[in-house]
């Protein structure tokens, strides 16, 4: 069951569009921006392509951290692992919410990857009011 909270941090992330994802490559971190962020199951789903870097990556190591700040100049942290989810009713989900991407991946082909987010902790920062933990 998904915490109180998910869909704050769901509508965040649409909210802003683009936010960054922070994976680890041997001792250097690596960061990416990602735009999928799709609630499906009470999970928030990402869609990548399995022969990305950052998929091998995410294998090796599934632990992530995102941030991303919104036009009123709050930010956001989320942190935990990446799981991944290969369905095929999570492919055609992702797809049809995002569906500018069918040019690029085909709900299950051996390409499309798509992983939820399996959260520790979010918070909501500001500049002018207390950090704003989220239950998820």
């Amino acid at each position: 069951m998904a915490g109180k909270d998910l869909k704050k941090v769901h509508q965040f992330l649409k909210d802003v569009g683009t936010y960054y994802l922070a994976t680890e490559d041997g001792d250097t971190p690596r960061v990416r921006p990602f735009g999928t962020a799709l609630l499906f199951e009470d999970k928030i789903y990402v869609l990548t392509a399995k022969a990305k870097n950052v998929s091998r990556k995410i294998e090796k190591n599934p632990r992530f951290e995102l941030s991303a700040m919104d036009k009123d100049d709050r930010w956001i942290r989320v942190s935990g692992e990446l799981k991944e989810d290969n369905r095929i009713d999570v492919h055609h989900a992702i797809l049809e919410e995002y569906p500018h991407l069918k040019n690029a991946y085909t709900a299950g082909d051996d390409n499309t990857n798509t992983l939820y987010f399996d959260i520790e902790s979010a918070v909501i920062y500001s500049f002018t009011e207390e950090p704003q933990i989220l239950e998820v």
